[in-house]
């Protein structure tokens, strides 16, 4: 297991390898624990008292985000969340996501993941230069940081879903065409799928903005309140894009049901002009010469250039016709 060990002083910030070193040393700690190993896991559960249906959640991909109160400390399960390729992952991979557990205590915080993730990297220096702040606010305030970060990163995910969603309208009236309906529905599949991080979420925050959660500061709320927000507008973010896709379909749709009409048009006023084409030479293939009744014409000289004028003037007529009627 990766195991980083922060303490934030008020003179600045310390790193420990050691686990019950950065316990004992006086400040607000941090511990992240990535890519878990059972010995080491056991040891955090121990000395923070954490249960291990909490660890169960934070190792399972399907576990939905929520909030849950324990005696020493409060759990929030968090989800980040990134596009894949589509072409090389199943349907449920689109949108791919990692849980990331916090464990908030009253002068500690305990974040896990099974694997690294950039956001939540104690290395990097937004969470070293401005230690100080962390000390004054408490360790609720630096989990407020954290999960602000992760649901940032939630709009430059509908960033991308945006630009598939304009590339795909633009296409829509100008080259319709069969792929542009598993496009949009791979568009639409990505945001149910990111739907069922940023819902959840969203009640997972409210919970810890509403002064319910010991761990939280009362000036810290407001914090949360904000991330809450944020969240809020990701979910409203996800309905508009949803409707934008089943405009983009309906109008697909009915282009691909115009452009069939217009050919179920032309077929039926061609058919229209073959039909008394077809009667004259049915009448007149029925030629029964040898009996009293045989039709005259068989035996005109001109007959048979006569009939094929008088198809071809009929055939012109009905092609005049349609062409006012504007069927052509």
């Amino acid at each position: 297991m990766s195991l980083h060990a922060m303490v934030y002083t008020d003179n600045g910030v310390e790193r420990h390898n050691d686990l019950d070193t950065a316990l004992e040393a006086a400040g607000e700690t941090w511990i992240h624990a990535e890519d878990v190993e059972p010995t080491e896991l056991k040891a955090l559960r121990d000395r923070f008292d954490i249960h291990q249906l909490a660890v169960e959640d934070v190792l399972h991909d399907e576990t939905r985000p929520k909030t849950e109160e324990y005696d020493t400390h409060t759990f929030v399960l968090m989800k980040t969340a990134r596009l894949s390729q589509r072409d090389e992952i199943e349907f449920h991979k689109e949108v791919g996501t990692h849980p990331v557990g916090f464990f908030i205590g009253e002068d500690w915080l305990v974040t896990m993941s099974a694997t690294d993730i950039d956001i939540v990297d104690p290395s990097d220096s937004q969470w070293t230069k401005n230690g100080q702040r962390f000390v004054n606010r408490g360790t609720d305030f630096l989990a407020y940081r954290v999960m602000d970060a992760i649901v940032d990163d939630y709009f430059d995910l509908l960033d991308e879903i945006e630009d598939d969603i304009e590339a795909i309208e633009e296409r829509v009236l100008d080259e319709p065409n069969p792929q542009m309906i598993e496009d949009l529905n791979d568009v639409r599949r990505d945001l149910l799928a990111f739907r069922k991080v940023a819902w959840p979420a969203r009640e997972a925050m409210s919970y810890l903005s509403r002064g319910d959660i010991p761990e939280v500061a009362d000036e810290n709320e407001k914090y949360f309140r904000d991330v809450y927000d944020h969240l809020v507008q990701v979910v409203d973010l996800i309905e508009t894009y949803r409707d934008l896709t089943g405009g983009s379909r309906d109008i697909y749709l009915n282009a691909v049901s115009q452009s069939t009409n217009e050919v179920m048009k032309t077929l039926t006023v061609v058919a229209t002009i073959f039909i008394p084409l077809t009667f004259v030479v049915g009448i007149y293939g029925m030629n029964f010469a040898d009996t009293p009744f045989a039709m005259p014409e068989l035996y005109w000289t001109y007959g048979y250039p006569a009939v094929m004028v008088g198809m071809g003037l009929l055939a012109g007529m009905m092609l005049v016709h349609f062409r006012r009627q504007d069927w052509i």
